[in-house]
């Protein structure tokens, strides 16, 4: 099964991408390809809804590790939902996605990066007081 991509629209807080098939050696280059225009966006974070996904191999952790990496320069998130059970053991063997940044749902990664925004907004606000 090849990789299918959907890029959900844009929110004020996040960018949802739901990921389908095979993340592998044949499909990585299309996720970057795809994922370059919104990581070069000002899109706080980047939310990979992994339901669909059967598979993911070094190459596709590694696409992963790059969006993390363009966001984390500008204080962005990256934060994986849903990943099937295979999927989770990946990320757990090679510790390419801090257990703090999988989610079961994507109501729970929206409460946690809702929090976080509000977390940045009162230390904004604390700096104001000061």
């Amino acid at each position: 099964m090849d990789l299918t991509i959907r890029i959900d629209p844009a929110t004020a807080q996040s960018q949802r991408v739901s990921l389908a098939g095979r993340l592998d050696t044949a499909s990585y280059a299309e996720l970057d390809r795809q994922l370059a225009p919104l990581l070069a966006a000002d899109v706080p974070s980047l939310v990979l809804d992994l339901a669909g996904l059967e598979y993911i191999s070094s190459a596709g952790i590694r696409s992963i590790f790059r969006a993390r990496k363009a966001l984390a320069g500008r204080n962005g998130k990256v934060v994986v939902v849903n990943p099937q059970p295979q999927i989770q053991k990946v990320f757990d063997l090679v510790k390419a996605v801090p257990m703090e940044e999988i989610f079961s749902s994507v109501a729970e990664a929206d409460a946690y990066l809702d929090a976080m925004q509000r977390k940045v907004l009162r230390k904004g606000q604390d700096e104001d007081d000061d």
